[in-house]
């Protein structure tokens, strides 16, 4: 079963082979990408999360077969629960398209349109570690809006998705800079 939210296009795995000929490797740019795989942080949390939800649902049979409707279906619905925890974990990121920048978080989602982004930039400063309170030194991508203010991190080098992969960050940072430079001017 394919599961398009954990695939990055082809493209985005190889760098070089496009070159300076295409800055958006991607045929369609109407539709919403992650220009980025999900790290091996985030792709193991989702996985132990899902392991974890077999084992639930595995309870669920057992308190059935024991003649408990009520606690089987209350534990199915936890079962649930963990299920849709480890999908939208696998989804939280960046998404570009030609309408704006999306940036997805475990419990909510904000769009920005690309004319109101004055300028996506990489910057020194300190970012949090696999977002937890401790925060190091690291790089940022920041998008600053057209008002001034600017947008939480959309992605560190220290998060999820680019810890200990400083070359994967560096690819993703310059693919979401490549979309803010193509598109900002519409």
């Amino acid at each position: 079963m394919p599961l398009p939210f954990l695939t990055a296009d082809r493209a985005v795995d190889a760098p070089g082979e496009y070159g300076d000929e295409v800055a958006l490797p991607f045929d369609d740019h109407d539709r919403w990408r992650r220009p980025y795989r999900p790290g091996p942080w985030r792709v193991a949390a989702g996985a132990v999360l899902l392991l974890l939800a077999s084992f639930v649902l595995l309870a669920a049979v057992i308190i059935a077969a024991a003649g408990e409707p009520v606690g089987a279906l209350a534990v199915l619905g936890v079962a649930v629960l963990v299920i849709a925890s480890s999908l939208r974990l696998l989804r939280v990121g960046v998404w570009v398209s030609r309408a704006g920048l999306r940036r997805v978080a475990f419990f909510s989602t904000s769009t920005v349109a690309w004319p109101r982004i004055r300028g996506v930039r990489t910057v020194q400063q300190p970012v949090r570690w696999l977002g937890l309170p401790r925060t190091v030194q690291g790089q940022a991508l920041i998008a600053e809006r057209a008002d001034g203010a600017a947008l939480a991190p959309l992605l560190t080098d220290h998060n999820a998705d680019f810890l200990g992969r400083g070359a994967a960050f560096d690819r993703a940072a310059d693919l979401v800079e490549a979309w803010g430079d193509e598109y900002r001017g519409l």
